[in-house]
C-alpha cells in the first residue's frame, strides 16, 4: 500500500454538459454523475454535486439553485464548474494519493483558446499536476476502439448533452470537423415546445428527458409505444395527464435531428475524395449519449447512404478515449 500512496494516478475526464465520467488508468470508467450543481444563493455554500443535485432541478427552493455549470460544452460557471472537478476528482481518489493526478480532459471540436483555457485553468485549480487537452471526437474515436494513428479516414459523429461534434479522423488528427451546438439538452427542449403547442401542457426537463429515453423516437417505428405524461395544463393550471405516441416525438424531434443530419452531410461533402472512399467502406460511427436515441443509425444511414452504427456504450466511449489518451501519451514519452 505504502507504493500506492506515493504513485501518481491518470485520470481521463469527459466532462459533459449533462454527465461528468472519470476514466482512472488500468480501471476503466469509475465514475459517472450529471454534472449538476446545488448551491445556496444567500451564502454560495454548496449544497450538493452530482446526482444529488439532478434530483433537485426545477424542485428546489428560491435560495438554493440546481444549476448545469457548463452549457454548450463550454464553460458558463468558472467557479462552480472548478468546485466540481475538484470535488469528482477527490470522489474518485480518495484519500489514498499525495501526488497530484495528471489529468486529461476533453473540449469540444469548436472552442475558442479562451474557452480552452477556461478549462484547463479550472482543472489546474482543482488540483492536477498536469493537463492534456483532447478533442472530443479523437477521444470518442480512441475509446471506440478504432486505430486512429493509421492514414485511413474514420468518421465519428459524437451526440452529448450540449453539443453534437462531427469530424473526420486520420492519422491521430481531425481532417474535417464541425462543432453543433445542438444535441441531447435540444431534443429535451424540442419536446417540451412539442408538448406546450400539441397538448397545451407544460412539462420540466426531467420529463421531456423520460419520454426521450422511454419513447423517443427519430425514424417511424413499425409499432407505436405510448406513456403516461404529467404536466400542468396551460389553459386551467391543473395538473393533468396526457398520453403520448412515439409517432409524435418522432414529429417533436424532427427539426432538431435534421440539423444534425446536414451538419454530417457538410462534413462529408468537405472531405477529401480519398477518406471518402475509406468512409464509405467503413460506416459512420456514433458516439455518446445521444445516439442511443432511436432510429438515429436509420436516420443517418437513409440520408447519407453510408453503413452507421453505434459504438458499444456510447456514453462512456469518450471519457475511456479520454484516459486512454493519457496512456497513449505516456507511452511516447516512454513515462
Amino acid at each position: 500500500m505504502k507504493g500506492e500512496l506515493g504513485m501518481s494516478v491518470d485520470l481521463g475526464i469527459d466532462l459533459g454538459t449533462a454527465s461528468v465520467l472519470v476514466y482512472v488508468k488500468g480501471k476503466g470508467v469509475i465514475l459517472k454523475e450529471p454534472s449538476v450543481v446545488a448551491y445556496d444563493r444567500d451564502t454560495n455554500a454548496i449544497k450538493a454535486i452530482g446526482e444529488e443535485a439532478r434530483l433537485m432541478l426545477g424542485r428546489t427552493p428560491g435560495n438554493i439553485v440546481a444549476v448545469r455549470p457548463l452549457r454548450q460544452g463550454v464553460i458558463s460557471d468558472y467557479t462552480v464548474t472548478e468546485k466540481m472537478i475538484k470535488y469528482f476528482v477527490q470522489k474518485t481518489l480518495g484519500k489514498r494519493t499525495f501526488k497530484k493526478p495528471r489529468i486529461s480532459i476533453c473540449v469540444p471540436s469548436g472552442v475558442t483558446e479562451v474557452e480552452r483555457k477556461a478549462v484547463e485553468e479550472a482543472t489546474y485549480a482543482a488540483g492536477a499536476r498536469e493537463v492534456h487537452l483532447i478533442e472530443e471526437p479523437v477521444a470518442a474515436a480512441i475509446g471506440a476502439g478504432i486505430d486512429i494513428s493509421k492514414p485511413c479516414g474514420n468518421m465519428i459523429v459524437d451526440i452529448g448533452g450540449g453539443t453534437s461534434d462531427i469530424a473526420v479522423i486520420s492519422l491521430g488528427g481531425t481532417v474535417v470537423n464541425t462543432s453543433l451546438k445542438i444535441a441531447g439538452d435540444d431534443f429535451d427542449e424540442a419536446i417540451v415546445r412539442y408538448m406546450r403547442k400539441k397538448h397545451n401542457l407544460l412539462i420540466g426537463e426531467r420529463t421531456a428527458e423520460d419520454i426521450k429515453i422511454k419513447i423517443g423516437t427519430t425514424y417511424p417505428m413499425i409499432e407505436d409505444e405510448t406513456l403516461e405524461v404529467r404536466g400542468r395544463n396551460l389553459v386551467t393550471g391543473l395538473p393533468k395527464t396526457v398520453t403520448v405516441t412515439s409517432t409524435e416525438t418522432e414529429e417533436a424531434l424532427r427539426e432538431t435531428t435534421g440539423q444534425i443530419v446536414e451538419a454530417v452531410i457538410s462534413v462529408l461533402e468537405r472531405t477529401p475524395p480519398e477518406l471518402s472512399a475509406d468512409i464509405l467502406d467503413r460506416g459512420i460511427m456514433l458516439t455518446g449519449g445521444g445516439s442511443m436515441l432511436r432510429g438515429m443509425e436509420e436516420l443517418i444511414e437513409e440520408k447519407t447512404g453510408i453503413n452507421t452504427m453505434t459504438a458499444d456504450d456510447p456514453m462512456k466511449v469518450v471519457a475511456i478515449g479520454t484516459g486512454e489518451y493519457v496512456e497513449f501519451m505516456g507511452d511516447r514519452k516512454g513515462i
